[in-house]
């Protein structure tokens, strides 16, 4: 059995897969795939920021080479950025 962070790594790869490939190029989650992992993986996370536009925000800000579609080390990026912001967060009420 590996350790938990080998776990939660194959965790981020099964779940960007899940989403990705659904239309258009399995590799890369369209704007579409993209809300629907943030609405039923980080649903919570959608609900406080009480902006209708937020997921347009995400994708512009993840999709650095500008292709429209956010690859897995751009995804990667946004739960890196989420994991960091949480930290006290998690760490206050634990």
């Amino acid at each position: 059995m590996g350790s938990q962070l080998e776990g939660a790594m194959e965790t981020l790869i099964n779940v960007f897969h899940h989403y990705s490939g659904k239309e258009g190029d399995k590799y890369k989650l369209s704007k579409k795939e993209l809300k629907e992992l943030l609405q039923s993986e980080l649903g919570c996370f959608l609900e406080a920021q009480k902006d209708a536009g937020a997921v347009e925000k995400i994708m512009q800000d993840l999709d650095e080479n500008g292709d429209g579609e956010v690859d897995f080390q751009e995804f990667v990026v946004l739960v890196a950025a989420l994991t960091v912001a949480c930290n006290n967060f998690f760490w206050e009420n634990a």
